[in-house]
């Protein structure tokens, strides 16, 4: 099968700090031929960063707690638990994202950093891509609130154990996607990253 796409019509419905867009395509099928024409929405959010701060030396994750608009339709469940996360600005790379966002959300600085994947977080209608990384940090000092207040955030930050934090995830405390994979990566890869990261 040749995989190709067709943009038959393309059309901006939003135009806010995120946009939305609204398309007419159709694509090729697995079974040979074209598709009907369909109609899809997309969410579009440019390139995201994610860091996983880990301190190898206690054992420790440092999780952030904020509310959230898209968890508003489980009120009792609108403020998550997540990782440091933010958007890749204009002229920035992810790397440098990821420096800044550590510091901004966390008071964080990260000693060593490694990419973990690069993935979709919900490619059924929204464009967003995230590159989730993995940061050495020395988790003693960690805690309080943090946050830009010119973004309106408002961010609780502590230091856990690993395997409280899993057991968090085990639970259901943990409901967003992106700290989900990141503590499965570290499930899978810590005993690796302590040798490389105390060597």
């Amino acid at each position: 099968m040749i995989k190709q796409f067709e943009i038959l019509d393309k059309e901006i419905v939003y135009p806010g700090f995120f946009r939305m867009e609204k398309y007419r395509l159709k694509h090729t099928l697995y079974a040979g031929g074209w598709s009907e024409e369909i109609s899809r929405e997309l969410f579009v959010r440019g390139s995201c960063v994610a860091v996983l701060l880990y301190d190898p030396q206690t054992d420790q994750v440092v999780l952030i707690e904020q509310f959230r608009a898209g968890a508003i339709l489980q009120p009792d469940r609108a403020w998550l638990v997540e990782i440091v996360a933010g958007a890749i600005e204009e002229g920035e790379t992810a790397l440098e994202v990821a420096y800044r966002e550590s510091m901004e959300e966390a008071g964080c600085e990260i000693q060593e950093l490694m990419v973990i994947n690069e993935f979709y977080t919900t490619p059924g209608g929204s464009s967003e891509r995230i590159t989730l990384f993995c940061g050495k940090v020395d988790s003693t000092q960690v805690g309080g609130i943090h946050g830009l207040d010119h973004e309106d955030e408002d961010i609780l930050v502590r230091a856990v154990d690993f395997k409280d934090a899993y057991i968090m995830l085990e639970n259901n405390e943990i409901e967003s996607a992106i700290p989900i994979i990141a503590l499965q990566w570290l499930a899978l890869n810590k005993d690796k990253l302590q040798q490389q990261w105390l060597s």
